[in-house]
């Protein structure tokens, strides 16, 4: 006999996009990878232009350091994975501000 499928089968399983895959809630570790995730992008976005190296530079730096400090106290895989993409556009952005005339 043909099995019948049903709503309430098919729903059981969603997905949703969190760090928090151990099921606790981890508020410093998620603020720590938003400020490092936006202060990368905004490192990297300035960073391609000469005039704005001061911005790219700060910017990165502290990128730098609160990606740092997030992976030192993340307690996900996913937190962590954040955390790398956050902290790479960081230091793209850091040391091509420095390229372009650091904190000068």
């Amino acid at each position: 006999m043909a099995q019948q499928h049903t709503a309430q089968g098919s729903a059981a399983r969603t997905h949703r996009l969190t760090f928090n895959t151990d099921g606790r809630r981890h508020p410093l570790e998620n603020s720590l990878l938003a400020v490092t995730v936006v202060l990368g992008i905004v490192a990297v976005t300035t960073a391609g232009f000469h005039s704005l190296h001061l911005v790219s530079s700060v910017t990165g730096l502290v990128g730098i350091l609160t990606g740092a400090w997030g992976q030192y106290i993340s307690v996900t895989t996913a937190e962590r994975f954040a955390l790398i993409i956050g902290l790479g556009m960081s230091a793209l952005g850091f040391y091509l501000g420095v390229a372009h005339g650091g904190f000068s």
